[in-house]
């Protein structure tokens, strides 16, 4: 469940995000221009993004695959995300080292891949697979996966000529990436 912090009336702009600080660990996403409160994940969706970044290990350095890196997207204003698990670039990382807050700017080079494990409730759904797949798709994010306990799906966001075009994945189904070509997980595997 998210839940706005600032007022209605009262909009950050990203340079003030990026500098608030309320005194406690309550972690936030900037959602145009309002404070959002991100609830702790559940046990099942912590171990589903456990479980992928043990995956993605195998093919790119470690301190690639991250979580809690923010990336800045376009909205109607100011606006950043925290996904589940990132994998940068080389770009991407070169562009984060040694900085104070690991977070990617529209300025930046976008990070290989994005991953969003939904939580439960409608709007998480929606802003999982609404709000971020055009967010992401706005900064050229090459693949983004919407990995769905729900229904034990992984839709595969996949960035040809200018925007996504979606693969679902369930079952038995060796997911597909363009990124990862080697890839060994099926979603069956994922859920189990």
């Amino acid at each position: 469940m998210t839940q706005a912090v600032s007022s209605p009336t009262t909009y950050l702009s990203f340079e003030q995000y990026l500098a608030y600080d309320d005194g406690t660990d309550t972690r936030y996403e900037l959602v145009n221009g309002a404070l959002v409160e991100r609830p702790p994940e559940s046990d099942e969706n912590i171990g589903i993004a456990r479980k992928l970044f043990l995956e993605l290990i195998k093919y790119f350095p470690a301190d690639w695959v991250v979580w809690g890196t923010e990336v800045e997207v376009t909205g109607r204003r100011a606006t950043a995300r925290i996904p589940d698990l990132l994998v940068h670039t080389e770009e991407s990382k070169a562009a984060v080292a040694g900085a104070t807050r690991a977070t990617i700017t529209r300025e930046m080079p976008p990070p290989a891949l994005v991953v969003e494990v939904v939580s439960p409730g409608q709007a998480n759904r929606d802003h999982d697979y609404r709000y971020k797949h055009t967010e992401y798709a706005a900064q050229g994010i090459a693949e983004y996966w919407i990995v769905d306990p729900e229904t034990r799906q992984v839709t595969r966001c996949l960035w040809v000529n200018g925007r996504y075009e979606d693969t679902v994945y369930s079952g038995a189904e060796q997911i597909q990436s363009t990124l990862v070509p080697a890839f060994g997980l099926t979603p069956a595997e994922i859920f189990a």
